[in-house]
């Protein structure tokens, strides 16, 4: 955001120098628990994909300065380093970071430098301008890996199966108080620049805030290029729409379409790529354009300043199979409730039921449906 005060405060910075200086130290634990209909997988479930499990998921050090855009009387920069492990890191590995431990060698637990860049804050610009340049987070959508930046312990299948992270460049320019636009190039989805699926990918996002701050737009075009076949060479078209009912009460909304082009099929005779998936293409294809359409929707209601309650309803078509390894469709509805216990631990119980809806694809093929019970404990340094 551009024009915000960075008003955050962490115990870790809070004990080092009573929380004076800029650059702030600080993370999170977040142990897990679930216990699943599913024996085998909770797949295509992210954040608890194994079933009947007590793991660590994160374990998250951040170091970050960030740039003052509230001042329009000089550039600023900042920066942000993020070191994590735990069972999560499948989620986050790029192709080319250390991705040899989950590609090759499907280890349960790893470490991931999820995040690397720099900011630089252009105040002379439009009403400002930020460049940010590295390793970050896939710009669209409402959800992200790291834990805290959620509604609810587990994703949507929307959100898991869209990009993650991106490396390259992209600038936030802020036109005025209704209007962002975003101009980014970057590698790809999930690729460090010299990993050999790299290539020029574009970005390009715009986002509208009404003026009276009940609702917002954000629409996407990202990592667009040739489309072709590639690690997680996904183009996305997405859209979100967040909607303030009341101080307490509010919704959030995202849609978005997906596809690769030129897919190996799967049992053909061409061997897809190491880590990328091929797709379930018609008799006698070899090749085929892979298609994937999603839809979620988040309902909040707050109670207090320490408890809210979370609604999720989710639909993802995975029309040949790509993403997922099942050509069919899926339906995903969560309820959660989330407790903080004094200023720094989060508790976040929930239950949820899923669905496949035209074959068996969980528990590894063996069931239709499933249903978990999980939770998280986030304990914020």
């Amino acid at each position: 955001m551009i024009g915000e005060p960075d008003t955050n405060s962490y115990p870790l910075m809070t004990a080092i120098n009573e929380a004076k200086s800029r650059t702030k130290l600080y993370g999170w634990i977040e142990p897990t628990v679930n216990l699943s209909t599913s024996s085998n997988s909770n797949a295509p479930e992210e954040n608890d994909v194994y079933s009947d499990r007590f793991e660590m998921n994160q374990f998250v050090f951040y170091a970050e300065r960030l740039p003052d855009s509230v001042q329009q009387d000089h550039v600023d920069w900042g920066y942000h380093l993020t070191a994590l492990y735990g069972a999560d890191y499948r989620f986050t590995t790029g192709k080319g970071y250390g991705s040899s431990q989950l590609l090759n060698d499907h280890h349960q637990y790893g470490i991931d430098p999820t995040l690397e860049y720099i900011d630089i804050y252009i105040p002379q610009v439009a009403q400002g301008i930020n460049i940010r340049l590295g390793r970050y987070i896939s710009v669209p959508g409402i959800e992200a890996q790291l834990a805290p930046n959620n509604y609810i312990f587990s994703h949507s299948l929307l959100y898991a199966i869209d990009p993650f992270t991106d490396t390259g460049v992209i600038a936030t320019v802020k036109m005025n108080n209704q209007w962002l636009l975003q101009l980014g190039i970057t590698a790809g989805h999930d690729v460090a620049p010299w990993a050999s699926d790299a290539k020029p990918s574009g970005t390009m996002c715009v986002d509208y805030t009404t003026r009276s701050v009940n609702d917002n737009l954000y629409i996407c075009a990202n990592g667009i290029n040739d489309g072709k076949y590639a690690y997680n060479n996904l183009q996305q078209y997405d859209g979100t729409w967040y909607h303030k009912f009341s101080k307490t009460v509010h919704m959030a909304t995202e849609t978005w379409y997906m596809f690769e082009r030129d897919v190996p099929a799967i049992g053909g005779d061409i061997k897809p790529e190491l880590g990328a998936n091929p797709a379930y293409c018609l008799a006698g294809e070899l090749r085929c354009t892979a298609p994937e359409y999603a839809a979620v929707n988040y309902l909040q209601k707050e109670f207090s300043v320490h408890d809210y309650l979370s609604f999720r309803s989710d639909f993802l078509d995975d029309r040949k199979g790509q993403r997922t390894g099942y050509a069919t469709k899926y339906s995903e509805n969560s309820i959660m409730w989330c407790h903080w216990i004094g200023s720094t631990v989060q508790w976040r119980p929930e239950l949820r039921f899923e669905r496949a809806w035209d074959q068996k694809a969980y528990d590894d093929g063996r069931r239709q449906n499933q249903l978990t019970v999980a939770s998280d404990l986030i304990f914020h340094f």
